[in-house]
């Protein structure tokens, strides 16, 4: 697993790849949280990162898979995948290895975002006047929602030899897990469901992480989604090769 592990890392940091992903996000979530007057936390007149933890999925649904998009499309358009398969290298150690390289560089790419955390609570009057269990809180549901979000990137990304097409999937996957099925428990003809359909949308899932209280049936049910995620991933490596 390490050397697929090492071989995208260094593929990413020898491109531009991971340069333009942490540009393109920290100016984002930079603009939303500082500049653009309709999300500016400085006008809100109080310490919070709320603004900040509430529009970052949305960009990181569309960053992800943007970044995932290559990993096996790529390596099966170039023929590649076949050269790693031949290999004495399981079908686990080959997804696995893209799957932690790819939540590798999104866990990077969060970690300059701390700045936000450090610069609210000196604003707050007093400083430290911000709610720093719901930071952390929201910090891991980030983390387990990018987790989510990569196992579905790689997954559509395994489906296609065509990058965009790989895209385009994994946007739409990981929009319906997270807003869609929650828009669906809003429908009356599905009342009934309303409650487990809502509780299972991963917006739901990081709303309640988000609360300060890391409930360990949200980490299990985040960590099983991104599991079964990635078995749909090996499965379909392993028809792969028939």
């Amino acid at each position: 697993m390490f050397p697929i592990f090492q071989k995208e890392i260094n593929a990413f940091f020898s491109s531009l790849t991971a340069y333009i992903v942490m540009a393109v996000f920290l100016t984002a979530t930079g603009l939303l949280l500082w500049v653009f007057p309709d999300t500016n936390v400085l006008n809100y007149g109080y310490a919070d990162l709320g603004t900040f933890f509430s529009l970052t999925p949305l960009v990181l649904l569309f960053l992800i898979p943007a970044v995932t998009m290559r990993s096996l499309a790529e390596e099966v358009k170039n023929g590649t995948i076949e050269l790693l398969l031949t290999k004495p290298l399981s079908n686990w150690q080959l997804v696995l290895g893209k799957f932690w390289a790819n939540w590798l560089l999104v866990l990077i790419t969060l970690t300059p975002t701390l700045l936000y955390y450090f610069t609210v609570y000196q604003l707050g009057n007093p400083a430290g006047n911000i709610d720093s269990g719901a930071v952390v809180g929201s910090y891991v549901g980030l983390a387990l929602l990018s987790a989510v979000f990569v196992a579905v990137g790689l997954w559509a990304s395994s489906l296609t030899d065509n990058q965009i097409v790989a895209f385009v999937m994994g946007v739409f996957v990981s929009f319906l897990l997270y807003l869609g099925i929650g828009a669906l428990a809003k429908l009356d003809f599905l009342s009934e469901w309303a409650y487990p359909l809502s509780w299972i949308s991963l917006d739901q899932q990081y709303a309640d992480l988000g609360r300060g209280l890391v409930d360990s049936r949200n980490v299990v049910y985040l960590l099983s989604l991104t599991a079964l995620f990635l078995w749909f991933t090996q499965s379909r490596v392993h028809s792969q090769q028939r």
